[in-house]
Formats: structure tokens, C-alpha cells, sequence
């Protein structure tokens, strides 16, 4: 599935950030294909109240991971997909410009998967030997550049058991 809220990278060398995400729609609920037609701009927002407040919202990830650790791509890595928001990292602002989004199915309290975990770290390990610019600790949550702001993916994601299983 393509998402069309992408844009051209300002420079297409420049992959220093992966940004894990946690997303469900409506919140708590999975599989229900909200996440991706909202990545599609086709979701229907009058289906249920809690999404309302998404009509009209231009939003994407490279990268979403199910619950069953099914993998989709939205947008070509060499392409900003629009995941980050108003963001920034290490003094950098527009996270988009130079990161990769992955959404994982989730919510912040209720623990993620063992294939979600299995796809991550394959996914991972991935893009860290095709960008070399990329390093472990260039891995963060979505909390860490837009504090205050956002939470995901939340206190449920276990980043010992992430960080561990890519031999940090």
C-alpha cells in the first residue's frame, strides 16, 4: 500500500534516525485496517467517535508492523514519510528529513508482541547495515523527540529485549 503523505528528501544520503511508533485505531483495538487507511487517507472518521479528531489528518510511516509481525510498507525509504511531526533530535529539528518511521500495533500499556519484536529486530538489523550513518543509539521512540507531545510507543515497549536482541 502507497501513501501519498510523503515527500522528497532535502538530502537523500541523510538516514540518522529510525523512530519507533506504537498506533491503533480506534486506540486499544487491532487489526481493523483504521492504521493503514489512515496511512491512505481513506478512513472513514464518522465509524467511531474517538476518530474525529482525525478528519483531514495527512499522516504516514515507512514501515507498520502488526500484531502478528506482518510488515507493510507505505513509503519508499528515499522518500520522508510524515510520522514525526513537530519534532527534534539531538538539536535537529524535522525528524522527518532524516529518520525512517516504523509503527508498531499497540497502544503504550499493553506489551508488545513476540513476532512484532522478531520483525523489528529483523527490520532493524537491516537498516543498520544498508545506512551506515545509522547506529543502535540512533534508535528512538517517538517520546524522545516529541516530549510532551507524544508517548508511543509507551512504557509497554521493552527496549532492553529490542537493544539486547541487536547486540547492544
Amino acid at each position: 500500500m502507497a501513501s501519498p503523505n510523503a515527500s522528497a528528501r532535502p538530502d537523500p544520503s541523510d538516514f540518522s534516525l529510525v523512530v519507533i511508533h506504537g498506533i491503533s485505531l480506534p486506540p486499544g483495538k487491532f487489526g481493523t485496517g483504521r492504521v493503514e487507511a489512515l496511512f491512505t487517507n481513506t478512513l472513514d472518521t464518522a465509524l467511531d467517535p474517538s476518530l474525529a479528531d482525525l478528519a483531514g489528518v495527512r499522516v504516514s510511516s515507512h514501515l507498520l508492523i502488526s500484531r502478528r509481525g506482518d510488515v507493510s510498507q507505505f513509503v519508499p525509504f528515499d522518500r520522508c514519510a510524515w510520522h514525526a511531526g513537530a519534532s527534534s533530535h539531538r538539536g535537529r529539528e524535522r525528524c522527518n528529513d532524516y529518520s525512517i518511521g516504523i509503527e508498531l500495533e499497540g497502544t503504550d500499556y499493553r506489551p508488545y508482541t513476540e513476532p512484532q519484536y522478531d520483525s523489528l529486530v529483523e527490520v532493524l538489523a537491516a537498516l543498520l547495515r544498508h545506512y551506515p550513518r545509522l547506529s543502535l543509539a540512533d534508535v528512538v521512540g517517538h517520546s524522545e523527540i516529541a516530549p510532551g507531545r507524544k508517548t508511543d510507543p509507551g512504557p509497554a515497549f521493552d527496549w532492553p529485549r529490542l537493544y539486547g536482541a541487536l547486540g547492544r
